[in-house]
């Protein structure tokens, strides 16, 4: 099977090859994303996380409080499923997942997507672990990991991709989260995370599931 990041890098170098141009000012914005400290806010390890109620798919409200009875919690914020980055990173945890629950764990996925008629049909909210709504990105922006999204981007999702954001968030289509994770004891701390605003990046599941054996 191969590492997420083989999958990830494959994905930016065909971008760079269909539009090179387009990739070029992407990395120009990590860059000052990254000069800026765009996530430099984000909970810390030891630090108690945020509590949360947010809706599922069918719009039962799901709180953290009550995942973490169960043991410890693995949150990952991802843009939405209209991301492909997102949707690779989603289907490598899936895949892993059989490992995540036998450290006793529960894996939560959150975008600003609605919980409404069309996300339960899409690929993420079928797959067997947990996905949340934080409409608005309030979760996100409490965990330090809302981002702002520059106009060259938002041009590229609303004219390239076709994205209307307002619609499929029902609301801020200008701020998505930083694709980000964090593992969270009992307790409620935070034990590990993974915090990077090049949303072509992503955590992976082996360290996942190596913190996960090192909590437990």
């Amino acid at each position: 099977m191969k590492k997420l990041k083989e999958l990830t890098d494959a994905k930016i170098e065909s971008g760079r090859q269909a539009n090179p141009e387009f990739m070029k000012g992407v990395d120009q914005i990590i860059e000052q994303a990254k000069s800026f400290q765009e996530g430099g806010n984000a909970i810390k390890i030891a630090q108690k996380a945020p509590k949360f109620q947010l809706p599922n798919p069918e719009g039962k409200l799901i709180a953290l409080d009550t995942l973490l009875e169960k043991g410890p919690v693995v949150i990952t914020f991802y843009r939405g499923n209209w991301c492909p980055y997102c949707n690779l990173q989603l289907r490598a945890l899936q895949a892993r997942l059989e490992e995540i629950h036998a450290l006793g764990a529960t894996l939560v996925a959150i975008s600003p997507q609605v919980p409404d008629g069309s996300l339960t049909k899409d690929e993420i909210s079928t797959m067997d672990f947990t996905v949340l709504s934080d409409q608005d990105a309030k979760v996100a922006t409490q965990y330090g990991v809302a981002w702002q999204v520059p106009e060259f981007l938002a041009e590229h999702m609303r004219v390239d991709r076709k994205l209307d954001l307002e619609k499929i968030n029902n609301g801020n289509g200008n701020v998505l989260p930083i694709p980000a994770t964090f593992i969270l004891g009992q307790d409620g701390v935070v034990t590990w995370r993974y915090v990077n605003v090049d949303y072509r990046t992503r955590s992976e599941p082996d360290e996942i599931i190596e913190a996960l054996k090192n909590l437990s």
